[in-house]
C-alpha cells in the first residue's frame, strides 16, 4: 500500500525519541466550529464570495498522503493560495498523537470545488508531536496561533483556543470512510484570519500547551511557480 513517511520527534510517556510513520490516509475535516450560529453566519460570508455551502457540518475531504510534507518551502501555481493552522490527530503504530499543521489551500479553486482545492497544495506539519492522552485532560487550554509575513512584515494570522473547534474524539468519530487506523492523519479545524484570508510569502504556525508549557513550531516559504496559459 501506498504512503508517506514521515519523520517526526515524539514526547510521550515522560520521554522523547525520533520515528518514520508511514502515513496511508489524509483527511480534512472542515466546518468543525462548536459555535453553530457563528459558523452559520461564516457560511453565509463565504456563500457571499462563491464559495459554496457544505454538504455537511462538519465535512470530510480526503486528499493525498503524499501532500503532506515538513519541508521549509513548499511550490504553488500562482499566486491564490494561502495557509491555515489546525491541529492534528495522527494514528499510528497503535497510537494517537497531536501535532499542528497548515491546510494550504487554493483560494482560487476553491470557489468552484472545495475538494480539488485541498488536493492542489502540499499541507505542511510540523515535525513533532505529543502523546494525545498527555493533553486531553487539559485540552481547552491548548492555543492555536499563526502568522504570515506579507510585504516583508510579520504579522499575528489566527489566535485561539482549541475550543472553538469540536474536541477531537468528536471529529475523529464523524468520518464515515476507511478506519483511522494504521497509519493516518486528520486535520481538525482553523480559526478565522485576523484581517481576512490572504496569501503570504511565509507563513509560520504553532500550537501552545501552557499547562505543560511547551510549544510545537514550523513554519515554510511559498514559492509561485508561474501560470504561462
Amino acid at each position: 500500500m501506498t504512503g508517506t513517511a514521515l519523520h517526526f520527534t515524539i514526547h510521550a510517556d515522560g520521554r522523547s525519541f525520533e520515528e518514520t510513520l508511514l502515513i496511508r490516509t489524509a483527511v480534512i475535516a472542515g466546518w468543525t466550529g462548536r459555535d453553530k450560529v457563528a459558523l452559520e453566519k461564516h457560511i453565509v460570508e463565504l456563500e457571499e464570495l462563491g464559495v459554496a455551502r457544505p454538504a455537511s457540518t462538519p465535512i470530510y475531504y480526503r486528499v493525498s498522503a503524499a501532500r503532506l510534507t515538513t519541508a521549509a518551502t513548499i511550490e504553488n501555481t500562482g499566486p491564490d493560495s494561502s495557509g491555515e493552522v489546525e491541529f492534528l490527530i495522527v494514528n499510528a503504530g497503535g497510537r494517537r498523537y497531536l501535532g499542528i499543521g497548515s491546510d494550504h489551500t487554493d483560494r482560487k479553486v476553491e470557489t468552484y470545488n472545495i475538494t480539488v482545492s485541498k488536493q492542489m497544495c502540499d499541507k505542511p506539519v510540523a515535525p513533532e508531536l505529543w502523546a494525545l492522552d498527555d493533553v486531553l485532560p487539559h485540552w481547552d487550554s491548548l492555543i492555536l496561533r499563526s502568522f504570515a509575513v506579507i510585504e516583508g512584515a510579520r504579522v499575528l494570522y489566527q489566535e485561539g483556543s482549541v475550543n472553538a473547534m469540536l474536541p477531537p474524539e468528536q471529529i475523529l468519530n464523524g468520518f464515515e470512510g476507511e478506519a483511522l487506523s494504521g497509519g493516518s492523519v486528520m486535520f481538525c479545524g482553523t480559526l478565522a484570519a485576523k484581517g481576512g484570508i490572504r496569501p503570504a510569502a511565509r507563513f509560520e504556525f504553532e500550537i501552545e500547551d501552557p499547562i505543560l508549557k511547551r510549544t510545537i513550531r514550523h513554519g515554510y516559504d511559498v514559492a509561485i511557480l508561474p501560470v504561462v496559459g
